[in-house]
């Protein structure tokens, strides 16, 4: 197994994470934005996935790498209303927010 497959793992991991944080403010917040956003994670989540499993076969590493650098781009960040004010660095990062009534 080549280092790629690590690489693209990454990658998926990434995104990932950052739609978990999105789904976590838009249901604290109840903001359309990180609705999106997080509805964009999931399909580029896929994409990634795909982009991993192509990266896992011994003759298609470059191709599966490019897929997962694709995904990364469409997951790109859009504009969000600002939901953490002066907050730390771990709580932006966990996506901390307060609760939207």
């Amino acid at each position: 197994m080549t280092i790629s497959i690590y690489i693209a793992a990454f990658g998926f991991i990434s995104i990932i994470f950052l739609t978990l944080r999105d789904i976590r403010i838009f249901r604290r917040t109840k903001l359309d934005s990180y609705r999106k956003g997080a509805l964009r994670g999931m399909i580029t989540g896929g994409l990634a996935w795909l982009g991993m499993i192509f990266a896992g076969n011994s003759g298609s590493e470059q191709i599966g790498l490019v897929i997962v650098l694709v995904a990364i781009y469409f997951n790109k960040k859009g504009k969000r209303e600002d939901v953490f004010g002066d907050a730390p660095v771990m709580k932006r990062v966990l996506g901390e927010t307060a609760f939207k009534k």
